[in-house]
């Protein structure tokens, strides 16, 4: 007698006995009661391993649904990452550690030194001078007004609209706008004999216009370039591409400011992008954007050590007095040099060709 009253007495392990049968009826039956919108309604996302392949249950465990996330949102997200990585990031990255690697030793002087269109250029505005052609030098303010222009060309046709036209925004064939309308693309293939470039294309109207504006451009770029030193690197993107990275390289000009120097503006007047500030500033100021690494502006710099070409720390070549006499001496078919002629700051001066 006295053993079964205690039985009665609420323990709870009983309690917990009792919270079991209940929703061990809720769980595994409870859509009987609730109706099966409802139980999936409750919960799809129990702590508590309630089966989803029970037909009849009245919710169930996070597991199954954290599966599908794992393999059909985690897992294909994944593997798209992966794609992104090897087939979109991994080249570009490829692509521009291999710039950057070049563009390290030798700078900006890709541009002065290596560039075809570059070189095409030079030599065309030398056969211009040779045929007597008046010479035209940009104002200071027109230099400034022209910068810009480099650098809408890389912003707009080599990164915004391609990405555009991959995504399906712009039209497919705009996908290397700024090759469309590249004279370098133009002059290098003719100096193979290949005239397939100079062709219109008509595959629809953007690459008939765009490889209309590219026979005009070259054009008037290799006119231009008989009265004019490099009439298109002044707007080139790869300019303003190197530009971006010009203080990382080991290669560069230095200007020191000396007593020596008496702003003679020789340096600009040798400068082939007509830059103003070489002569009238020091350090990096005296060499923006659009210097090219040439050397011109220290190989007829007058005044000894002023204007440098350095690698690293050494001085690979440094203006001299003596090597502008000699330089002089080269230009003038009297052999010869004329005398220097020192102007006011913002003059230029000096006989270079």
């Amino acid at each position: 007698m006295f053993k079964s009253v205690k039985s009665l007495v609420p323990t709870l392990t009983r309690f917990r006995v009792l919270i079991q049968i209940v929703t061990l009826f809720l769980t595994v039956w409870g859509s009987v009661v609730l109706g099966h919108y409802m139980a999936n309604k409750i919960s799809t996302a129990l702590p508590a391993l309630s089966c989803a392949y029970d037909k009849q249950n009245g919710g169930f465990c996070i597991l199954v649904p954290l599966q599908h996330q794992m393999h059909h949102r985690i897992g294909e997200s994944v593997v798209k990452a992966q794609k992104i990585a090897f087939e979109v990031l991994l080249p570009t990255l490829i692509s521009m550690g291999t710039f950057l690697a070049f563009f390290f030793v030798l700078g900006k002087a890709f541009c002065g030194w290596v560039c075809p269109l570059g070189t095409v250029q030079e030599w065309i505005n030398k056969i211009g001078r040779r045929l007597g052609r008046p010479q035209h030098q940009l104002e200071d303010k027109n230099a400034r007004r022209t910068r810009p222009i480099k650098w809408l060309l890389l912003l707009g046709l080599v990164f915004l609209i391609p990405i555009l036209a991959g995504g399906g925004v712009a039209p497919h064939s705009l996908g290397n706008p700024y090759c469309d309308i590249c004279p370098s693309r133009i002059v290098t293939t003719l100096l193979t004999a290949d005239t397939e470039e100079l062709a219109l294309k008509t595959q629809n109207g953007f690459s008939m216009a765009l490889s209309g504006f590219a026979d005009i451009l070259t054009g008037f770029v290799l006119v231009a370039a008989l009265a004019m030193r490099q009439p298109f690197c002044r707007i080139c993107p790869m300019l303003a591409m190197n530009a971006v990275f010009r203080h990382a390289s080991l290669t560069r000009l230095v200007k020191v400011r000396s007593e020596k120097c008496e702003k003679c503006g020789i340096c600009t007047k040798a400068c082939p992008m007509d830059i103003p500030e070489i002569h009238h500033e020091s350090g990096r100021k005296a060499f923006n954007e659009d210097c090219t690494l040439c050397g011109r502006c220290a190989e007829f710099c007058p005044d000894d050590g002023v204007i440098s070409i350095k690698f690293g720390p050494w001085a690979v070549f440094s203006s001299s007095r003596e090597y502008y006499k000699k330089r002089l001496k080269m230009e003038t078919p009297e052999g010869n040099p004329k005398p220097i002629k020192f102007v006011r700051k913002n003059e230029v001066a000096g006989n270079v060709s």
